[in-house]
């Protein structure tokens, strides 16, 4: 028998960090260049994949960006971001400007130390995110009173839940709850446990689906690299195909106009080889994190982006090739990434009425909360629940049993029934909306107006990083 050969050229693991140690990552926190935000300028060699990570730590300190300014042709990577806190103030604690260089420089060798977050003196990261537990993944059809047949299965089987984050989409849901053993403690490790585990949460979840219908239950040892939770539930949600019934705007509005859907055009800049993606939609909290997450799961390579938000609306123009570069040739391939995009923007949008849970943890705490909700008639249309300490601190959003706004009624039996000091209903503008009424005006024939043309990234874009390049020869590190 004749044996073939294949023979592939050897390419030593140091190399690939060689440039990174000829040329380490310049990062910048500049507070005297703006007067309303700060600046934080990042100068490093390039790889797929960067850019969401800086965006990711940014994010996880609660940080807003309201403009972007990217760079990354060729191998080296230039960018921008215009932050405040969420009071739109300057950053001008010294620990949370030292903690920002080190973690983005970290970034570039693999992730963030634990011990970088001593300068904060807290933890830096979603209290939903764990890594030392194991993690139960699962999506399907989203229905009534699920949160709680899961959770009290668990309950039931021994399992204390560490922290929980669920996501709802189109008639659809994804979570990832984060356990632990309810007697010994720590991640659950025995073989035949983790089998009993997943059988019985399959058969809770299949019990709500027809035959051949996609779903999945996934149980997963801990990890120190487990990827981010958030962006862990986009993944888990595109896998389950619910972006199929997205569409955003059909094009009979005008961009300007302050049109509640989000609008995604996509062309062909021949000269470059790119496509150019254009978004426009209401602004919120993490939208830019949103998108990366997008683009990159998706294999596309960013080589240039303008982000700008001002007032209710947000602008986000990107300069894309595929990971083997292409640009998007075929007219399916652009539907797919409009539609991916509009769900990405979409799934982060809560509806309903958000309620605050702070009380001391113990074991079946979700169950005991999510059973009440669902004896009551509410439905969870997104929720994250972690543990700091000795107490359970999170959110849910909850709707009627048909998607429509709860009866106030039902939530003061649901209070009753917790403890009235432990759920509080949040009245305050929605974290996940940034529009200020201020800037926002109706037509005569009540159309949403906003006070100002639409931004031309395209036009700006160019001359913005011109602009750019030459002030990053000022960077420290």
């Amino acid at each position: 028998m004749e044996i073939a050969y294949h023979y592939q050229p050897y390419i030593d693991p140091e190399f690939e960090s060689l440039i990174e140690r000829i040329h380490p990552p310049r990062v910048c926190v500049d507070n005297d260049s703006c007067q309303d935000c700060t600046l934080v300028k990042v100068d490093s060699a390039n790889r797929h994949g960067i850019l969401l990570e800086m965006v990711q730590v940014l994010t996880d300190l609660d940080l807003v960006i309201s403009k972007s300014y990217i760079s990354s042709d060729g191998g080296w990577f230039m960018d921008v971001f215009h932050v405040t806190d969420q009071l739109g103030n300057k950053l001008t604690d010294e620990s949370l400007i030292l903690y920002i260089q080190q973690a983005l420089c970290a970034t570039r060798r693999g992730g963030i130390p634990k011990e970088l977050q001593t300068c904060l003196k807290r933890e830096v990261r979603p209290c939903h995110v764990s890594t030392e537990h194991t993690a139960l993944e699962m999506t399907g059809r989203d229905h009534p009173g699920l949160m709680s047949e899961i959770s009290a299965a668990l309950y039931e089987l021994g399992c204390h839940v560490t922290a929980a984050a669920a996501w709802t989409h189109n008639s659809r849901v994804a979570c990832i709850i984060n356990l632990e053993d309810g007697l010994k403690g720590g991640p659950i490790v025995d073989l035949k446990r983790l089998s009993q585990v997943q059988e019985k949460l399959e058969n809770v979840v299949e019990a709500h689906h027809e035959s051949g219908e996609k779903r999945s239950v996934r149980l997963t040892a801990p990890a120190a690299g487990r990827t981010h939770t958030e962006r862990r539930l986009h993944q888990l949600m595109y896998a389950d195909g619910d972006y199929e019934q997205c569409q955003g705007c059909d094009g009979s509005c005008r961009l300007w106009k302050g049109c509640p859907k989000t609008h995604v055009t996509i062309e062909t800049c021949r000269e470059k080889g790119y496509s150019v993606v254009n978004v426009r939609s209401r602004d919120r909290t993490k939208l830019l994190f949103d998108t990366v997450c997008v683009l990159t799961d998706m294999e596309y390579v960013v080589f240039h982006a303008a982000v700008s938000s001002q007032g209710a609306m947000a602008d986000q123009e990107y300069f894309v090739r595929r990971q083997d570069g292409r640009s998007l040739v075929t007219e399916s391939e652009r539907h797919k990434l409009s539609q991916c995009l509009v769900a990405a923007i979409e799934r982060r949008v809560s509806h309903g009425l958000r309620l605050d849970v702070c009380t001391q943890n113990k074991m079946g705490l979700l169950s005991d909360v999510t059973r009440a909700f669902r004896e009551n008639g509410l439905s969870i249309a997104r929720a994250e629940i972690g543990t700091h300490g000795e107490k359970a601190i999170g959110s849910f959003y909850v709707t009627d049993a048909s998607g429509n706004d709860v009866n106030f009624r039902s939530v003061e039996l649901v209070r009753r029934e917790i403890g009235g000091s432990a759920l509080v209903v949040n009245r305050t503008p929605d974290a996940t909306s940034r529009a200020s009424s201020s800037t926002i005006s109706r037509t005569s024939s009540g159309e949403v107006d906003v006070e100002r043309p639409r931004f031309s990234i395209g036009n700006l874009l160019w001359s913005r990083l011109e602009r750019l390049s030459g002030n990053f020869g000022l960077i420290k590190s």
